[in-house]
């Protein structure tokens, strides 16, 4: 059975300086018209959230009408600095989100504005903590600011989702043009589990830990990948480091150096020392804009 491949530093280093480079172009002209467009989507509820509460001193008594419009508690939380997570506010609150269940309960309802105007932002909205009304300037202010945190923030989300998912549909467009089809997704505790050779599935539990994809080589032994787009160094070594080759150290403990080829798709900003050490933990490292490489392995499994 062939080895997993493994890099040199020099040509991690330049497979990642290509990658640098190709974020580099995809972030200058994707990010500003999906922000223009989340901020065009959220400004009316903004808008109206502050107009329509006379500057927030009536969110109170309105407080299920707002938190059980979708786009209206998106702003709610956006009140906050730094803004309110859904799953963070449920702890706070001590509530549920779900809209049937507000409107029948509206001290959970004010519960839930009780917690966003503990943590109001005064530089914001400066008039809530001075008791006054608000200037026209400084209402257009905390419209305009918070809608744009609001985008700014849903943008860089959905730039890191729509990555990943476009990274993991080409490695599956990928392995259906080299032969393999898709069956479906299950658990997979153990190797007589995992999909037949020539076969992949889509996320999963693999062993203890969940895989991106889940590949099973022509030889037999099972590929978990594990598809990674980082956007700064800082945050390759949660993403490559901290996870993906913390899940590979766990895959050869449960399953067997002998069975498992744990791997890694990669796009993005990466450090080569972080690079060389997740490889050195067991990681076989891919790069999505060098897919033929990824391919020339699979092909090597053929008995």
């Amino acid at each position: 059975m062939p080895s997993r491949p493994t890099w040199t530093e020099d040509q991690l280093r330049a497979s990642s300086r290509q990658a640098i480079e190709i974020f580099r172009e995809e972030r200058l002209i994707e990010p500003l018209e999906k922000y223009l467009e989340i901020f065009d989507n959220y400004r009316a509820a903004v808008e109206d959230l502050i107009e329509g509460t006379v500057d927030l001193s009536q969110l109170s008594a309105q407080a299920i009408e707002y938190v059980t419009d979708e786009k209206s508690l998106v702003a709610i939380r956006y009140l906050a600095s730094p803004f309110i997570s859904e799953d963070d506010l449920k702890v706070l609150a001590d509530a549920s989100l779900a809209p049937s269940v507000l409107r029948k309960d509206p001290f959970m309802a004010g519960r839930i504005v009780e917690a966003v105007m503990t943590a109001l932002d005064r530089r914001r909205f400066p008039w809530i903590g001075e008791d006054r009304e608000p200037t026209e300037r400084e209402r257009e202010s905390a419209i305009l600011s918070t809608t744009s945190i609001i985008a700014t923030s849903r943008a860089q989300t959905a730039r890191r989702s729509t990555s990943k998912d476009e990274q993991e549909e080409a490695v599956k467009a990928r392995l259906r043009q080299e032969g393999f089809t898709e069956v479906p997704t299950r658990a997979i505790p153990n190797s007589a589990s995992a999909p037949e050779p020539g076969e992949f599935c889509a996320e999963t539990l693999f062993g203890t830990r969940k895989a991106d994809v889940v590949i099973r080589l022509w030889d037999g032994r099972t590929m978990p990948l594990e598809c990674k787009v980082s956007n700064s160094s800082t945050n390759s070594v949660k993403r490559l480091n901290n996870d993906a080759a913390a899940k590979a150290k766990t895959w050869i403990h449960e399953f067997g150096a002998n069975n498992v080829v744990p791997a890694a798709m990669l796009s993005g900003v990466f450090k080569v020392h972080n690079l060389v050490s997740a490889q050195e933990d067991g990681l076989a490292l891919f790069w999505a804009h060098e897919l033929d490489a990824f391919v020339e392995f699979i092909d090597s499994t053929v008995n």
